[in-house]
């Protein structure tokens, strides 16, 4: 069974950093590419950032310069470092692991920003 579980979402005022981590479970990981999406309330999904099983990298243009995507194959983990959060980050954070034409999405982790 295919799990991805997010964590480390949680609230900050503007200007924090939070570090977000999704782990996988039930796939052969270093094979997968990796993304993270947001989804705010009423708006609808979009990409943040995408990690490549060659370690290749893209950011959406709202989060070039303040976030991180990084990925440790071996604990089968993707991270997303948020630094100089902005209001406008506030969303549901997902993870998404895709290969081929398999694509699987954790549930993942609310992120909200004050101030």
């Amino acid at each position: 069974q295919v799990q991805l579980v997010e964590s480390g979402g949680g609230s900050v005022q503007a200007g924090g950093s939070l570090k977000l981590s999704c782990e996988a479970s039930g796939i052969s990981f270093y094979l997968f590419d990796m993304a993270w999406f947001r989804q705010a309330p009423g708006k609808a999904r979009e990409l943040v950032a995408r990690i490549d099983k060659g370690g290749n990298i893209e950011y959406a243009e709202s989060v070039k310069d303040r976030f991180l995507i990084s990925r440790e194959d071996l604990k089968r983990t993707v991270y997303l470092q948020m630094n100089n959060l902005k209001p406008e980050d506030t969303a549901n954070y997902l993870c998404k692991a895709t290969f081929r034409s398999y694509d699987y999405w954790g549930q993942g982790t609310q992120v909200t920003v004050s101030g």
